[in-house]
């Protein structure tokens, strides 16, 4: 009998850990080409890092940056599933069935909040460094 997909766990992994793909890893194994995607973005941001030290931190980690945000939108579509079509897509035959609860919820709130205050820092700080040249910090 195939493992049943925990809704929960998987928007836990994407807000956690969304910026390295575990919740590509956990829903569809080790050979995810878009988990190895979000993988990659933390080699390459470190080789950036490396390689341009004058460069600002938010530039050189950009694509772990840009990640991060893509894991926790994939937390915030995760959890919005409905639970009959989250069954339908990953627990077709566990032969069980999945019941979201105030957990969920409560994710998803946290979610929603981190990733706009997220956004918000990234534009800010990306007009600031672009604009003023990093005067504010």
């Amino acid at each position: 009998m195939p493992n049943h997909k925990n809704k929960t766990l998987s928007t836990l992994l994407a807000l956690l850990l969304g910026g390295l793909g575990a919740h590509r890893f956990y829903l569809y194994g080790a050979r995810d080409r878009w988990g190895l995607l979000h993988l990659s973005t933390l080699p390459l941001s470190l080789l950036v890092l490396q390689s341009a030290p004058a460069m600002p931190g938010l530039f050189a980690s950009g694509p772990l940056v840009l990640s991060a945000l893509a894991g926790v939108l994939a937390a915030l579509v995760i959890g919005l599933t409905p639970d009959e079509k989250w069954d339908a897509r990953h627990n077709a035959n566990s032969g069980r069935q999945s019941g979201s609860g105030w957990p969920l919820i409560i994710l998803l709130v946290l979610g929603f909040g981190a990733g706009a205050i997220g956004l918000i820092w990234v534009i800010a700080r990306t007009f600031d460094l672009l604009y003023t040249g990093g005067a504010y910090g």
